[in-house]
């Protein structure tokens, strides 16, 4: 597969999927993970845009410490995305206008005026990508390498490391 098919994947797989995991770094050096509903997302331009709520746990992180994580995993549990980058905190009303949708309106009481309102950015660095093929076959596969004492992770699915900065 071409670094150009894999960014192809990673980019229908982000943008099918609504919700990721961040997680950031606390000023106490443990890990913190939160659902963040992924709003905008261009690969090929290293973007990927949420909107957040300030003051939180994740936007103190954040500013502690911009290294992130994404998590994302298909509905089907067919196919998992891990993306590490920088996160950004931004301040652009223009881009606010792009990205805000009523849905929003249900989370800060002031709409897109809300003072709370915070976008992120985040520049990945990087990405590790697997899919998991027909169960029934990776189930026969397991099986045979069980009793056969054989490995056969190379055939179970699809992995990929890209690096995307």
């Amino acid at each position: 597969m071409s670094k150009q098919q894999q960014m192809d994947t990673i980019q229908a797989m982000v943008k099918d999927i609504k919700y990721t995991m961040m997680t950031t770094r606390t000023s106490e050096n443990h890990l913190h993970s939160c659902p963040m509903n992924t709003t905008e997302t261009s690969i090929g331009a290293k973007e990927i845009w949420f909107i957040g709520h300030s003051p939180c746990e994740t936007i103190n992180n954040i500013k502690n410490d911009p290294q992130v994580n994404l998590a994302y995993v298909s509905q089907d549990n067919k196919q998992y995305l891990s993306i590490t980058g920088k996160a950004e905190l931004v301040d652009d009303k223009d881009k606010l206008d792009e990205l805000w949708s009523m849905t929003y309106n249900a989370y800060f009481e002031k709409g897109k005026e809300d003072p709370k309102v915070q976008l992120i950015k985040v520049v990945p660095h990087g990405a590790e990508y697997w899919a998991n093929g027909n169960a029934i076959t990776s189930a026969v596969k397991l099986t045979a390498a069980a009793v056969t004492d054989n490995a056969i992770e190379k055939s179970l699915g699809e992995n990929f490391s890209i690096e995307l900065s």
